[in-house]
């Protein structure tokens, strides 16, 4: 007994280390930077709709697993799963696939780079379709600057005359993110307003979500693709990782993250993913970016900040001089400062 006790903390600290939502963060923060490098590798041999199908499934495996070992259950309300319906087609099965169109097309760097404007869409579509949610000084500044932050990524300096025909399927393939990231904009604000008040927990909604989300590729992918060839190691593992860690499991350590610390300190994952995202592409993929893509993270970075209140400008008061003139002012002069609220 006296021998195994020394070693009982040792045994322990593992367990106390993922416990804490710290390591939850960090551990997103890789599976959704990573992401983009696994669904360009998955474009290898698979077509987008294939992708979205391996990865949906994949998904919500993990999810299931997990419901059924808890005891829990699906939802049974008609009703409901018509919204779920509308949310996994607004916040899986149509991004997803957008995504897989942009891997045909773009580095997965640059596919994590744009896919950080995700909040401005957010906070766009929840301004008009939440009763709630209305504009703010921070919120007006950080969309425009998160909108010239995009304008960056994209290089709009360049005239349409210099553009050759590998930039056009640069620009198409951005579009194609942007495009995913208005949709994750728009499904954010619906889930909110027709799901979240319901009485099932997140991990009922979520499984569901993801199995009506999986249901019309069932039947679609059938139809619309053929057959892949050249299925490798490599894609077969990417779609598998990217579905079961990506989509399955990163659900669950979102909302662990968001019981442990808050709403707020989830999101910013969202600022930490295209660091990782970059890095991926460059070090494993050898993508190269040109000066502006980076340039325009952190600007788009900064922007969704702003609008989400982790960055946020704050009053300051600043005494007037008792001497100097006929403008003086007893109650003191207010200015703005930066401040974050972590």
């Amino acid at each position: 007994m006296a021998a195994s006790s020394p070693a009982s903390p040792l045994l322990r600290a593992p367990r106390h280390v993922l416990s804490d939502w710290r390591a939850k963060f960090v551990l997103l923060a890789l599976i959704w930077g990573m992401s983009f490098l696994f669904i360009k590798v998955s474009a290898e041999a698979l077509s987008p709709m294939q992708i979205t199908l391996g990865r949906m499934a994949t998904g919500a495996a993990p999810l299931l697993v997990v419901l059924l070992l808890r005891g829990g259950r699906l939802p049974t309300s008609p009703r409901l799963w018509g919204h779920v319906f509308v949310a996994a087609l607004l916040l899986n099965t149509i991004p997803f696939t957008l995504f897989g169109y942009a891997a045909q097309l773009i580095p997965s760097a640059l596919m994590g780079i744009v896919n950080a404007s995700t909040p401005l869409f957010g906070v766009v579509f929840s301004m008009m379709l939440l009763s709630d949610e209305r504009p703010d000084r921070d919120r007006v500044l950080g969309l425009g600057i998160g909108f010239l932050g995009v304008l960056t990524v994209f290089g709009v300096w360049n005239s349409l005359g210099e553009v050759t025909v590998g930039d056009r399927g640069s620009v198409l393939g951005m579009l194609f993110v942007v495009g995913a990231t208005a949709c994750y904009g728009i499904g954010t604000p619906y889930m909110r307003r027709f799901v979240a008040g319901s009485s099932h927990g997140a991990l009922e909604l979520s499984t569901l979500q993801l199995l009506l989300g999986t249901a019309p590729l069932v039947v679609l992918v059938p139809l619309f693709t053929d057959m892949p060839t050249g299925m490798t190691w490599r894609v077969v593992a990417s779609v598998s990782v990217l579905g079961a860690l990506g989509t399955g499991v990163a659900y669950l350590l979102q909302y662990a993250i968001v019981r442990g610390a808050g709403a707020t300190v989830a999101t910013t994952v969202t600022y930490v993913a295209p660091v990782v995202a970059i890095a991926a592409g460059v070090v494993l993929m050898g993508e190269t970016l040109s000066w502006n893509q980076p340039l325009g993270a952190v600007v788009i970075i900064l922007g969704a900040a702003l609008c989400q209140g982790v960055v946020r400008l704050r009053r300051v008061v600043r005494p007037w001089p008792r001497r100097g003139g006929p403008h003086r002012k007893e109650e003191g002069e207010e200015g703005w400062a930066v401040a974050r609220d972590v």
